[in-house]
C-alpha cells in the first residue's frame, strides 16, 4: 500500500466518549487510541484525520491533538510539515520496545530479588498461585488482570523509582492482544512456568536468574504478539 493510499484509508472507529468515565477527556482519547495503534488497527504511514477521530469521540479537536502529541511523545505517531500526523508504529518498532521492556522489567526483577522482604515474597507466592487456578481454568479474564498484578508487585518490591517510571512508555499489549494470546492453552501454560519461575528466583533472592528469567519471559511473550498483530498482516 502506497504512501497516498494510506493518508486516505479508512480510520479505526472508536465509540463516542461516556461523559460518566472518571478521566480526562485527552485521556480516554490517549488511552483508545494507543490501543488501537498497538492492536494493528492502523496502518504504518498512515495519515490521522482529526477531525473524523473527533466526531467519532465526540468531542472537540483540542483534546485529539493533546493526545496525538502524547503519543507523539511515545513515538506512536509523528507531525510531518504539510502532511500532518501519521503513524510511526510498526514491526520494527514493535520489537524495539520488547527489546526496550525486556531490558528495564529484567533490571526491575534482579533488584526485587535483593529488595523484596517476607511479607512481599508471600504475596508474590500468592499471585503465582491464583495464576495457576486461572490458567488450569482457562480464564483469560483473570490471566489477563493476575499479570498486570505480578508484574506490578515485582516493581514495588523492587523499590524502583526511576526504572519503574521509564517502563511506563514500555506498556504496549492491548487487552484484546492479550485475551488471543491467553485462550491458547499451550501458550497459558508457558507463561505460567515463566512466571512461577521468575517469583521463585526472586523469592530464593537469586537476582540472576530473575533477570535472566523475567528477561526471557518478556522477550518471548513480546515475539507472541508480533506474530500476531504483524504476522497476520504480511508486514516484515
Amino acid at each position: 500500500m502506497t504512501a497516498a493510499s494510506l493518508s486516505t484509508a479508512s480510520q479505526a472507529e472508536f465509540e463516542k466518549i461516556d461523559a460518566s468515565f472518571q478521566m480526562t477527556v485527552r485521556d480516554h482519547v490517549h488511552r483508545a487510541m494507543r490501543s488501537a495503534i498497538i492492536s494493528g488497527r492502523f496502518q504504518p504511514g498512515q495519515k490521522i484525520n482529526e477531525r473524523n477521530l473527533a466526531e467519532q469521540f465526540g468531542v472537540s479537536t483540542t483534546p485529539i491533538k493533546e493526545a496525538l502529541r502524547q503519543l507523539e511523545t511515545e513515538g506512536l505517531v509523528e507531525a510531518l510539515p504539510r502532511r500532518g500526523v501519521v503513524i510511526r508504529f510498526s514491526m520494527s518498532w514493535a520489537e524495539e520496545m520488547i527489546l526496550a521492556r525486556a531490558a528495564l522489567e529484567s533490571m526491575i526483577a534482579h533488584l526485587a530479588a535483593k529488595r523484596i522482604d517476607e511479607k512481599g515474597k508471600a504475596a508474590l507466592s500468592v499471585i503465582a498461585n491464583r495464576m495457576k487456578d486461572a490458567t488450569a481454568s482457562g480464564d483469560a479474564d483473570s490471566l489477563i488482570a493476575l499479570n498486570e498484578t505480578f508484574h506490578d508487585h515485582v516493581h514495588r518490591s523492587s523499590q524502583c523509582g526511576y526504572l519503574a517510571k521509564l517502563i511506563e512508555r514500555q506498556q504496549f499489549y492491548d487487552a484484546s492482544i492479550r485475551r488471543v494470546i491467553h485462550l491458547d492453552p499451550t501458550e497459558r501454560q508457558k507463561a505460567l512456568d515463566e512466571h512461577v519461575a521468575i517469583a521463585e528466583a526472586i523469592a530464593a533472592g537469586d537476582a540472576e536468574k530473575a533477570e535472566r528469567t523475567m528477561r526471557d519471559h518478556v522477550v518471548r511473550s513480546g515475539d507472541t504478539y508480533l506474530s500476531i498483530v504483524f504476522k497476520k498482516k504480511g508486514e516484515v
